[in-house]
């Protein structure tokens, strides 16, 4: 399955789907923190992160991060992946440091995906 832009929530059903093409229990995403949309599915986060960019994002607003259908509330959301690793940007790892960017990012996460 190609990677799907979401811009409206998405069920879990459509997600699974997504889903089921690689990791199963979970799928890898991508949040543009300044347009306020994701992109989801793929083997790695960099394949959301360029369906993105070629729709207009920007590099520096686009974030990578997991989510788990096995888990609870926030614990579905893990702020990890290699595109993460920005240290112009003051993050030096590839999970997200900054407190206030994850709630950016959980924000638009949860608005589709819950």
């Amino acid at each position: 399955m190609e990677i799907k832009i979401i811009k409206n929530s998405i069920s879990k059903k459509e997600l699974l789907e997504i889903a089921k093409d690689f990791y199963i229990d979970m799928i890898k995403g991508v949040v543009d923190i300044e347009r306020g949309i994701l992109a989801v599915g793929g083997e790695y986060h960099i394949d959301a992160n360029m369906v993105l960019v070629k729709n207009g994002s920007k590099q520096q607003n686009i974030w990578g991060f997991n989510w788990y259908f096995d888990r609870i509330s926030d614990e579905r959301i893990e702020y990890v992946s290699l595109i993460n690793i920005r240290p112009s940007q003051g993050n030096k790892t590839m999970e997200v440091q900054d407190a206030f960017l994850r709630d950016i990012m959980k924000t638009i996460i949860l608005k589709y995906l819950s």
